[in-house]
């Protein structure tokens, strides 16, 4: 009981200093963060998935009055940027399938149907008509879009439905709100899908250009890899580090192929060291490894051991045999599989006879690849 009243004095007493008196309501307390701190959970526009969101915390401020008018300001400036979006996409869309008849500008000859889509147009349009349009926008935004907005956000004062001026608002609030909603959700998806349109008009050269004569694209530039032997599940082809990534797609193919090369090297020699660990368990050649000095095979130990054992003339013709593999043979341009060296037929065997069958060809190749990877593993 002790311990009970001990917490519930200190309660009572933050309850009485926060709100005034001993059972104060805690309605009093408008310092309050949690109280202060208006909900914008349940303005238009915080709708599913997401709701209200705000990760970076800009509408979180100290003043609860601040706070409800920088969400308001913002929310206007959304709403802004929305429908120039909305109009914007509009004048991508539109002029592949409709132009105005006649001239854009009489006193220069330009016709409407001069004038080409996206980018381009701005270098077309006379320096009087970019002026007219700059002085249009500039009224509106002066003159009109200056007023305070009504109850929602972007309402202004004189405009109606579809923002037209001395139009009849919509009276039917749910309904008036379901349209502001989707005016919201539009213009976000219109400010996205303009940023896409310039994208593809920069990048490609024409308002609705082919992504094809995008040729510097990394995306499209860089070879293929994840149709290559040896990418197969789970991870498919996998390259962590980007080791594969060149901004040259040449360079790029060639180097991967020499890696392939030397992954295949390393795997063979790898899989022989596996038989090398295994195989002297459970047999041994007859006679003598050295016979000069008295070695016989029966005498090698496993491992690592055996290094010590082996002559010095072993070890020079192990060397000396590998080394003329690597330089007279495996120097040659592979063919169309990596690792694949003319000469050599099934099993890398020296004047072995090539798998003809294309598929049994790359089922095999890939075994190899794989159970090399093991081997070094």
């Amino acid at each position: 009981n002790g311990r009970l009243a001990m917490m519930a004095i200190m309660g009572m007493w933050f309850q009485n200093g926060l709100t005034g008196s001993a059972w104060g309501d805690w309605a009093l307390y408008t310092d309050s963060p949690l109280r202060a701190a208006p909900d914008f959970s349940k303005e238009l526009g915080a709708c599913p998935p997401l709701g209200f969101w705000d990760p970076l915390g800009l509408s979180a401020y100290s003043d609860p009055e601040f706070a409800d008018s920088q969400f308001r300001r913002r929310r206007v400036i959304e709403l802004q940027h929305g429908r120039v979006s909305m109009f914007a996409c509009l004048g991508y869309i539109v002029p592949e399938y409709f132009r105005w008849p006649g001239f854009c500008s009489p006193s220069e000859g330009v016709k409407f149907a001069d004038l080409p889509n996206g980018f381009a147009a701005a270098a077309k349009i006379p320096g009087l008509g970019v002026l007219q349009i700059l002085a249009f926008v500039g009224t509106i935004e002066v003159f009109n879009l200056q007023s305070p907005t009504g109850k929602y956000a972007g309402d202004y004062e004189g405009y109606g439905a579809f923002g037209l001026p001395g139009g009849k608002p919509i009276a039917d609030v749910a309904k008036k709100e379901k349209s502001l909603l989707a005016e919201i959700n539009n213009g976000r998806l219109a400010m996205m899908a303009i940023m896409g349109m310039w994208f593809q008009n920069g990048l490609t050269g024409s308002a609705w250009g082919d992504w094809a004569l995008y040729t510097d694209s990394p995306l499209r530039a860089a070879p293929d890899f994840s149709k290559e032997l040896g990418a197969c599940p789970p991870l498919g082809f996998w390259d962590p580090l980007g080791l594969s990534a060149y901004s040259d797609p040449e360079f790029a193919d060639s180097q991967f192929r020499r890696r392939r090369v030397i992954e295949l090297q390393h795997g063979r020699v790898s899989m022989f060291a596996c038989l090398g660990y295994i195989v002297p368990e459970y047999f041994r050649w007859p006679g003598f490894c050295s016979p000069s000095e008295g070695v016989k095979f029966a005498d090698l130990p496993n491992g690592f051991a055996a290094a010590a054992k082996i002559p010095g003339l072993g070890v020079l013709q192990i060397l000396a045999f590998v080394g003329t593999i690597e330089v007279f043979n495996l120097q040659s341009p592979t063919g169309k599989y990596a690792g694949d060296y003319e000469g050599y037929g099934a099993f890398g065997l020296p004047g072995g006879k090539p798998i003809a069958d294309v598929a049994k060809k790359e089922k095999s190749l890939l075994a190899e690849i794989n159970n090399g990877r093991l081997a070094m593993m």
